[in-house]
């Protein structure tokens, strides 16, 4: 039975395929781009790790597990990985849960300050510790006057990528609490329970799969970030420095690509794991809109714990700030105090070039992405075809693949006739565009299974097209969703660092690869400049699409259920 109703509704897909040939048309050219800019060249880097003098061989890989050098930094990857996943996704549960159930003070800054370290570049936080607590610190030398080290290695990019990361958490887990009843902890309350109790027994197990998917998302991001161990690993190798550096910096390609696809493997599988617990878990108990307040489940005392602990780390996140902007100021950190404005004019000589490059592809990919995110998750959702589900998993697989991977993959394949396009503006839109398009799907899948089917079967009845359906009933209804997955590929854009760190040439620079440039050579008061100045434009970005949409900070970034 089960294989006639497949049968049957493969029948109606294809039919429906056929009776509206811009569908097909779409539906074709769509897997046709994911293959091409996703699949292709994840299977270039693979073809190249698993050959040697023209044959097929794994002699590359034998050679990485045999030697301590690699396998030190796979062990310290996931070592951080874990320790992190575990600190920012306490640090997100707390502030989700303190922005849902408690009657909490301050929760618009709280909110604000859950959301920046998102629109910050990736290094960012590390160049602040390196201000603050490095070699020559201002806290570690001249206010503590400690004879250390300074941050690098482990400690310090666990408090960096710990910071930056637990927004990922607050934001998995920020919905998942707002669906959960309060009616349920207060019918506990008034059989006798006390608070703890009805956190332990209600609260907490029902968003216990919610925090493990956020768990896993934030090991994922961890295991995959470039910009901070680069700078603050010292000797503390990871995976994703090391296949960077065998690229590029020894020239060894296929051992290179090889630690790529390694961290490629268990990045997908997490990631696809986590999508799982997502999409197939019930964690919400909603069935209408409750009548009480979800504040009286939590004690005043237990409040003003939580209220400390989220002024805490707020004050991090402003503190590494004010660093970054005064470090713009400084003539020369640590060594000579006095104020200047020489770091500006050097910025504005070496980076408005490099700032106009980055402006124009993002602003030019941002449309392309948020658009072509919501036409798949249209199609997907609204649509029944075949090759449905490889649409579904290709789009949402460019989001799992390590960005150092992606870079590495692109130069494979398309630095090479009959697809010569690296050093082009086209390809770093492109990767733009394809590392950034699950988030617009995911919102717009979101967004469209809220609304009924009936508006858009009305405008069918009445003889409307799939593409007239979608462009005048649908996109107008899903307005939060594209905007807030435009809003996102511009800021991810902005601030992206692993994949195009690859794909940048002498025509078109990146703003953060040349950050990361000034800051190896120690010119780290320029480096605070330029990412000041980008932080600033992504500010504006940000606010104006909220001035022009009429949408709040919640629906931009998706922090509301």
């Amino acid at each position: 039975m089960a294989t006639i109703e497949r049968t049957l509704h493969g029948n109606k897909g294809f039919h429906q395929l056929t009776r509206e040939p811009a569908l097909m048309i779409g539906v074709l050219l769509i897997l046709g781009l994911l293959l091409f800019f996703i699949a292709y060249p994840i299977l270039a880097a693979a073809q190249l790790s698993l050959t040697q003098d023209g044959e097929t061989t794994v002699e590359v890989y034998r050679y990485i597990f045999t030697h301590s050098r690699y396998m030190r930094a796979i062990r310290n990857s996931v070592m951080l990985g874990a320790i992190v996943a575990t600190t920012a996704t306490t640090i997100g549960f707390l502030f989700a849960y303190a922005l849902t159930k408690t009657a909490l003070g301050w929760k618009r800054f709280f909110q604000t300050m859950a959301i920046l370290p998102m629109i910050s570049p990736p290094f960012m936080f590390a160049l602040s510790v390196i201000l603050l607590f490095g070699r020559n610190g201002l806290i570690t030398t001249y206010i503590l006057q400690l004879d250390t080290n300074g941050i690098y290695g482990l400690k310090g990019l666990v408090l960096v990528q710990t910071i930056s990361l637990f927004p990922v958490a607050y934001m998995t887990l920020s919905g998942i609490l707002q669906g959960i009843d309060p009616d349920l902890e207060t019918c506990a309350m008034n059989l006798g329970a006390r608070r703890g109790r009805v956190f332990r027994t209600v609260t907490f197990p029902l968003a216990l799969p919610g925090i493990f998917a956020a768990w896993l998302l934030v090991f994922v991001s961890s295991l995959t970030d470039f910009g901070n161990p680069i700078i603050i690993g010292g000797d503390f190798d990871v995976l994703s420095v090391q296949a960077y550096m065998e690229f590029t910096g020894m020239g060894n390609l296929a051992r290179g690509t090889a630690l790529a696809i390694l961290l490629l493997v268990p990045t997908a599988g997490v990631f696809f794991i986590q999508k799982y617990i997502m999409k197939n878990k019930t964690y919400t108990t909603i069935t209408g809109k409750s009548s009480r307040r979800s504040s009286s489940s939590v004690s005043r005392p237990t409040t003003v714990v939580i209220f400390i602990v989220c002024a805490s780390v707020s004050i991090f996140i402003l503190l590494f700030y004010l660093t970054i902007i005064s470090g713009s100021f400084i003539k020369l950190w640590g060594i000579n105090w006095s104020l200047t404005f020489d770091h500006f004019i050097y910025s504005y000589d070496v980076g408005l070039e490099t700032l106009k490059d980055t402006l124009v592809l993002a602003l030019i990919s941002t449309p392309i992405t948020a658009v072509l995110g919501m036409v798949i998750a249209y199609i997907t959702v609204r649509k029944s075809f075949p090759g449905k589900h490889l649409i579904e998993m290709v789009s949402m697989l460019s989001y799992a693949i390590p960005g150092t991977a992606v870079g590495i993959g692109y130069i494979l394949a398309f630095n090479r006739a009959p697809f010569r396009l690296s050093g082009t503006a086209f390809i770093l839109i492109t990767c733009y565009v394809f590392r950034n398009v699950p988030i617009g799907i995911e919102g717009g899948i979101a967004a469209l299974k809220q609304i009924s089917d009936d508006i858009e079967e009305s405008s069918t009845n009445l003889g409307g097209t799939s593409s007239y359906t979608f462009r005048k009933v649908t996109l107008p209804l899903i307005k939060p969703a594209f905007f807030s997955g435009a809003t996102y590929a511009f800021v991810r854009s902005m601030t992206a660092i692993s994949a195009i760190i690859f794909l940048v040439s002498a025509k078109w620079n990146h703003l953060t690869v040349l950050i990361l440039a000034q800051t190896e050579i120690m010119r780290l008061g320029v480096a605070s400049v330029m990412s000041f100045v980008l932080v600033l434009v992504v500010l504006v970005f940000v606010f104006a699409i909220m001035k022009l949409t009429g949408l709040k900070q919640s629906q931009i970034f998706g922090t509301t259920k």
